[in-house]
C-alpha cells in the first residue's frame, strides 16, 4: 500500500505546480473569474489629458561644396569654409548649440556619350578630371531663443544648399511627472461625474494604473481589448505643467560671441540674413487608470 501511496503524493507534487500555473480563463470562454476588485460595484475611469507647449529643439544642415583637381586641395578648400563658421557656433556652447562637422570627397569623372545619345561618366581612375569635397555642418538647437541668430550665421556663410529647419519637444522630467499628475485629476473627475449622474458616489481607490491600460482589458469577456481610451482629452493649461516657466517673459537672447578667425560672417550680414523662426507648438498626452469603489 505504501508505494501507491507514495506514487500519488509524488504525481500530486508534480502535478500541483503545474495547476497552479494554469490561466484562470480561457480565451473565448464564457463565465471568466473576476479580479479581488470587482467582487463589489466598481467603477474604471481613465484620465486622459493633453496640453501644447512650445517646441525647445531645432536643427538643421547646411552643405559647403568645393570643385578641385587635387583630391588634397578641394578638401582642404572645403573645410576651410566651414572652420571659421564651426567655431563661431562652437563658441555659444554645447548646451546652447550642437555643432556636427562631416568631410566627403567624389571623383568627377570625364563624360561620353553612347550610342543612344546619352551622357555617361567614364567611370576610369585614369578619366577623373576633378575632384568635389563637400563639407556639412550639422547643427541642434537646444535653445530656441537662438535658433534666428544662428540660423541668419549659417545663411551668411553662404553655403550651397541648407536644410529645412525641423522642430521637436523634449520635455523635462518636472513637466511629464505634472503632466502624469494631471491625468490622475482627470480620472477622478470623470469617475465623479459618471457616479453622480448614476446616482453613486464613488468609494476608496481599488486600482491605480498610470499606464492607463488596466482600464482597456475586458476582464469579464476573457480577453484584452486594449482600446484606446476615450476618445477627448482634457486640455489643460501650460502653467499646470510647466509652472511658473509657462508664465515668464522669454529671456533675451546672449549677445554673441566673438567672431572667430578666418571667413566668418560680420554682423551686418548675420543681420540682413536673419529670418523669423517661431518655433511651433507640439501636443503632449498621458493617460492614467484609476479604480474606485461605489457607494
Amino acid at each position: 500500500m505504501r508505494a501507491p501511496l507514495a506514487a500519488a503524493l509524488l504525481l500530486s507534487a508534480i502535478a500541483g505546480p503545474t495547476l497552479a500555473q494554469t490561466p484562470p480563463a480561457t480565451i473565448g470562454q464564457q463565465y471568466v473569474p473576476a479580479p479581488w476588485w470587482m467582487r463589489d460595484p466598481v467603477i474604471a475611469s481613465i484620465g486622459y489629458v493633453r496640453v501644447e507647449l512650445q517646441a525647445n529643439r531645432a536643427g538643421f544642415s547646411a552643405t559647403f561644396q568645393v570643385v578641385d583637381r587635387s583630391v588634397a586641395e578641394a578638401s582642404r578648400k572645403a573645410a576651410d569654409q566651414v572652420r571659421a563658421l564651426s567655431q563661431t557656433l562652437a563658441a555659444y556652447g554645447v548646451e546652447k548649440v550642437r555643432v556636427e562637422t562631416s568631410l566627403s570627397t567624389q571623383p568627377l569623372y570625364d563624360q561620353y556619350r553612347d550610342e543612344n545619345g546619352v551622357l555617361r561618366d567614364n567611370t576610369r581612375a585614369d578619366r577623373i578630371e576633378r575632384y568635389q569635397a563637400q563639407a556639412t555642418v550639422s547643427l541642434s538647437v537646444r535653445d530656441v531663443a537662438l535658433l534666428e541668430r544662428i540660423y541668419a550665421t549659417v545663411v551668411a556663410s553662404q553655403p550651397n544648399s541648407i536644410s529645412q529647419v525641423y522642430f521637436s519637444l523634449e520635455p523635462d522630467n518636472d513637466a511629464k511627472t505634472n503632466l502624469a499628475g494631471a491625468a490622475m485629476r482627470d480620472a477622478r473627475t470623470r469617475a465623479e461625474a459618471a457616479a453622480r449622474n448614476a446616482g453613486a458616489t464613488l468609494g476608496s481607490v481599488r486600482v491605480i494604473d498610470p499606464t492607463g491600460r488596466a482600464c482597456q482589458t475586458d476582464v469579464l469577456a476573457g480577453w484584452p481589448s486594449y482600446g484606446s481610451g476615450p476618445s477627448q482629452a482634457t486640455t489643460v493649461e501650460p502653467y499646470e505643467v510647466m509652472g511658473a516657466r509657462a508664465m515668464a517673459m522669454p529671456s533675451p537672447p546672449p549677445p554673441p560671441p566673438p567672431p572667430a578667425p578666418g571667413q566668418a560672417p560680420s554682423e551686418a550680414q548675420i543681420e540682413a540674413a536673419r529670418l523669423a523662426l517661431q518655433p511651433p507648438l507640439q501636443t503632449l498626452t498621458d493617460q492614467a487608470c484609476v479604480v474606485y469603489g461605489l457607494n
